[in-house]
């Protein structure tokens, strides 16, 4: 087992794998930037080093930084939390090289995971379910209707060189195939100079499910339930919970065997998520993501687990402490994502925290690094706090966040917090039906 670690993180990640390590007997090295000096993370670790000023470029992205402070203090090992360099390959490759682990999988595996177009690949190959579409470029209308006869209606048009909705059409059936694919094409053609489009089968209530897996790089690999994500605001999530209110006991051990083992043939190590879009009994593959997510806590409630631990302990080479039959779902938890964020337009407010209470009892967990007086920098992302509660089933779990988002005080900056209070007298959210669209409609219709 390792001696020393350091994180190369800030904020409540940072605090939750020091907070691992304390537990696990592992001396903690916190970095920071000038403008952490006086963070959480800084005052809670073993030892702490500065490693550039407030840019994340020049600090928390530094590799040459990170790698120095490692030498400095002689950490033998690296958590990369999320986000920052967690699923950078050369960030893992230069570790390998300097003889520093990196608690995470290896360069090969984010590599892979990391582009798009091979990962699709790469999942398909593992019998990993992806979405019905075209192989590459659909180059004329004949090619066209052969493709949708295929995958069927209703299809999106995409352009291959697309981004920001342009060059995307949807074609509900075959009548609306000719001017959707001609339309997508031309519109290719102006946007991006280029006009190759290619087909997928479009779905219209989605919701994203995601599965947790973990392997201990050696060939066995279990996975951990999945995790509704649907309530999002263009693309980022703020409310995640476990078990999903919409997937079935057997729906969850299909998908999560296919995981399991696409993970156990790829030999892949330490903790990751493959996300899916679901409609109607299928799911169809997004991306991996090869490291510890956002909303890991609500896995760890519904499980009793400790993944931060576990990924520790794979890392040092030690076996995994779970089989799949050890896993059994216990109750329902939910997260929600506090950001200081105005509403209704979400813009950041960074500022000085003039009171902060965290919310307790039974089942609540409040994962931050605040603390009253703390100043929120303007220089990275506006992620608060996660508060996660965890109940004998979701309508007890939805009314302890209630009751704890009643005693969270956060004062003397703008907060999240409301839009939570809002969300959770909405029919919809106490029944559990809602797709990826369902928030932003909602945002819509409330605010304008």
């Amino acid at each position: 087992m390792f001696d020393k670690i350091l994180i190369a993180n800030r904020g409540e990640i940072a605090l939750r794998v020091i907070r691992a390590c304390r537990e696990m007997g592992i001396a903690s090295v916190a970095v920071h930037s000038t403008a952490d000096a006086d963070a959480m993370h800084v005052r809670m670790a073993d030892e702490s080093v500065c490693i550039g000023p407030n840019s994340s470029a020049e600090s928390y992205l530094s590799i040459p930084a990170i790698v120095a402070a490692c030498e400095i203090t002689g950490a033998q090992a690296i958590h990369p939390g999320y986000g920052f360099l967690s699923e950078n390959a050369n960030f893992v490759q230069v570790l390998e090289d300097h003889d520093i682990t990196f608690i995470g999988p290896t360069a090969a595996h984010i590599r892979i995971m990391g582009d798009k177009i091979t990962a699709k690949e790469t999942a398909k190959n593992l019998g990993i379910p992806v979405v019905p579409g075209s192989d590459g470029g659909v180059p004329d209308f004949e090619t066209a209707k052969r493709v949708g006869a295929e995958i069927g209606y209703p299809l999106i048009i995409k352009a291959t060189a697309g981004g920001g909705g342009r060059g995307m059409k949807v074609a509900t059936s075959e009548a609306d195939l000719e001017i959707a694919f001609r339309t997508a094409r031309s519109e290719a053609k102006a946007a991006f100079g280029n006009d190759e489009v290619y087909m997928e089968r479009y779905l219209q209530k989605p919701r994203h499910i995601e599965i947790q897996v973990f392997g201990d790089g050696r060939g066995r690999a279990v996975h951990l339930g999945e995790r509704d994500c649907s309530l999002q605001r263009r693309h980022q999530k703020v409310f995640e919970e476990a078990p999903g209110p919409c997937i079935t006991p057997e729906e969850r051990a299909r998908i999560g065997k296919i995981c399991a083992d696409a993970m156990a043939e790829l030999q892949y190590s330490g903790a990751g998520t493959i996300e899916f879009l679901y409609e109607d009994g299928e799911f169809f593959f997004i991306e991996m993501n090869t490291r510890l997510q956002v909303e890991h806590p609500v896995t760890e409630a519904i499980f009793d687990v400790d993944l931060v631990r576990e990924q520790i302990r794979v890392a040092a080479g030690e076996e995994m402490e779970f089989r799949q039959e050890d896993l059994k779902i216990r109750g329902a938890a939910i997260e929600v994502r506090i950001n200081a964020e105005k509403l209704p337009n979400f813009s950041p407010c960074p500022g000085k925290i003039t009171q902060y209470h965290a919310p307790g009892g039974l089942g609540v967990r409040m994962d931050s690094a605040l603390y009253d007086g703390y100043k929120i920098p303007p220089y990275y992302d506006s992620l608060i706090g996660k508060l996660i509660v965890h109940g004998r089933d979701r309508p007890e779990a939805l009314a302890r966040l209630q009751r704890a988002l009643g005693e969270l005080i956060v004062d003397g900056v703008d907060t999240t917090v409301p839009l939570f209070h809002q969300l959770l007298a909405e029919p919809d959210i106490q029944s559990g039906d809602y797709s990826i669209h369902w928030l932003e409609k909602w945002l819509k219709a409330t605010y304008g």
